[in-house]
């Protein structure tokens, strides 16, 4: 079999965000760069180009124009009462914490502006708590939405790795899959692989592993940046923390398949030290693509907080376990049911003001940058395009017009048997009847409420409050959700300038991490949770600063 021979200053493992940003930087200081992907040339710019784009900023233009007062003190606030660091491997973590709070109150958005990424002018609220002001969540909305979405990020950072790569400094060498890092006298020097048959699959879609030659790659700094584990359900049960109880039998994938972990036991093996692998962020609001790009592809509904939430036997999720509020929170309860899906009950007139679904493609409004398509589809009447379809043709998906023909729709789907019918009529005629008041004891309903303070909410995120059950307000719409796998948030252990380290904390020469293979900076920046806007927003830092150490290095 075959054996081709590379050389280069730099060498990035994997092409998402981290690694562009990292390649791009080493390029820009005038070293020559590798780049090195296991899939085709299709899927440059990988996770972050399905991402919906959200940022984490703080104190920004956008913020303060819808009247929201933030800052660094009370990010800081929010990120430690979330991330609940406790263990002697958050030592590196807390200090990226650190790091990237004056980052996203300081220049980020700054350097993103000046590479032409634009935002949407409406701030989202996401992960709100609804604790106390020292526990988990955001105190106010920080969730800003990139102009163009996931495609719209990776653009210019593709385009810098493309410029580097016609003049001749950078190389892109799709179809190599890394099998091992090469060491010499402690060093990591480059990496060995195979060479993968090439492939048309398009973006997201599964690629052959047939091998047909091999690799070398002599570098003088490496980094890894080949994302997490979402993709891999084997690797997301063997690490499942006992805390959030017992894995699921069944799950939907968030992410494409080849983000399947392949370069934990090369990192291991070279000596570096991963951290915090039980710590990782996996959505309980997903669903079945009725068209699906990857195995088991599942799409997260970004929900607004009107929806009855109830477990598979129809108990209504406790307080504060609404739509929106505490994904870990609620992903650690349902886990206590023994069952691995739960069910949102809504109107009509909920959807179409606080269904998104999470991912670039199912935005084609803010993806496409189409104002007019934004403004029927945020501002219009009716559901938008995505939504619609989902409604239309997805599995988990009841639409009825009246509430005894709901619930039987919702018992006749996989697991419906499970429903206690007349539990879920009694919480939502109950919930009804607090409806018709300004005051009420129902603390969802006094929470929608206080949502809807927020500007940005009452025009294109929460409904006004009405009764369910009405039915000027339907029809009425059952969902079925899944566990959906995502993020792994912790990692390759990592210093502020981006080196991995090894198991004597001393840092393994020539290795670099970036981006969710180092828990976005340090092992596990985010701690047991994240805030959101901090995953894309994590790639982008953690991949400028290794990609400026290695130049720096080499």
């Amino acid at each position: 079999m075959p054996t081709t021979t590379h050389t280069a200053d730099v060498l990035v493992i994997g092409w998402g965000l981290a690694g562009l940003v990292a390649a791009g930087e080493a390029a820009a200081a005038g070293k020559r760069v590798i780049i090195v992907d296991q899939e085709p040339r299709s899927n440059l710019g990988g996770q972050a180009w399905w991402s919906f784009g959200g940022l984490f900023f703080i104190d920004s233009p956008e913020q303060r124009r819808l009247g929201v007062k933030d800052s660094l003190d009370l990010a800081r606030q929010d990120w430690y009462g979330t991330a609940g660091f406790d263990r002697d491997d958050d030592a590196w973590p807390r200090q990226w914490a650190e790091a990237y709070l004056q980052f996203a109150a300081g220049e980020k958005r700054a350097w993103l502006r000046e590479k032409g990424v634009g935002f949407f002018p409406i701030v989202g609220w996401a992960e709100r708590g609804g604790y106390t002001a020292t526990g988990p969540g955001n105190s106010v909305p920080r969730f800003h939405i990139t102009w163009g979405t996931g495609p719209g990020l990776v653009a210019p950072f593709q385009a810098a790795v493309e410029a580097a790569e016609a003049s001749g400094r950078l190389t892109i060498l799709p179809r190599h899959r890394v099998t091992a890092l090469t060491t010499a006298d402690g060093t990591v020097t480059g990496v060995a692989g195979d060479v993968l048959a090439p492939s048309g699959a398009g973006r997201g879609y599964p690629s052959s592993r047939d091998v047909v030659g091999e690799f070398e790659i002599t570098a003088g700094a490496t980094v890894i940046s080949s994302g997490g584990i979402g993709g891999n359900h084997e690797l997301v049960r063997r690490f499942w923390p006992e805390r959030l109880g017992t894995p699921p039998t069944t799950m939907v994938t968030g992410v494409p398949a080849y983000v399947d972990g392949s370069m934990m036991d090369p990192a291991r093996h070279a000596g570096a030290r991963l951290i915090n692998t039980d710590r990782m962020w996996h959505y309980v609001e997903g669903i079945q693509n009725w068209d699906p790009v990857w195995p088991g592809h599942g799409i997260r509904i970004l929900p607004g907080p009107s929806s009855m939430w109830f477990d598979a036997t129809g108990r209504r999720l406790p307080v504060p376990l609404y739509p929106g509020y505490d994904t870990l929170g609620t992903l650690a309860h349902l886990r206590q049911t023994g069952h691995d899906h739960s069910w949102f009950v809504l109107s009509q007139k909920i959807i179409e003001k606080e269904f998104t679904l999470s991912g670039s493609e199912q935005n084609p409004d803010l993806t496409g940058k189409d104002l007019r398509l934004l403004a029927s589809t945020r501002l219009g009447k009716g559901a938008s395009g995505p939504v619609q379809a989902f409604m239309d043709h997805g599995a988990d998906f009841v639409v009825r017009d009246n509430l005894d023909d709901l619930l039987a729709g919702m018992s006749a789907l996989p697991g419906g048997d499970l429903l206690d019918t007349d539990r879920v009529r009694t919480e939502l005629e109950a919930r009804d009847r607090e409806v018709d008041n300004d005051f009420t004891k129902d603390s969802q309903i006094a929470m929608l409420r206080s949502a809807r303070a927020f500007r940005g909410d009452r025009l294109i995120r929460t409904a006004s409050p009405h009764r369910i059950l009405d039915p000027a307000a339907g029809p009425l719409i059952a969902v079925k959700l899944h566990v959906l796998t995502r993020k792994s948030l912790g990692g390759i252990e990592t210093d502020l300038a981006g080196r991995a380290l090894g198991a004597d904390g001393a840092p393994i020469r020539g290795l670099y991490a970036a981006g969710e293979a180092s828990g976005f900076g340090g092992g596990g920046i985010h701690g047991y949770r994240a805030l959101e806007g901090t995953f894309v927003g994590g790639c982008l830092f953690s991949g400028r600063i290794a990609g400026r150490s290695m130049a720096d290095a080499v």
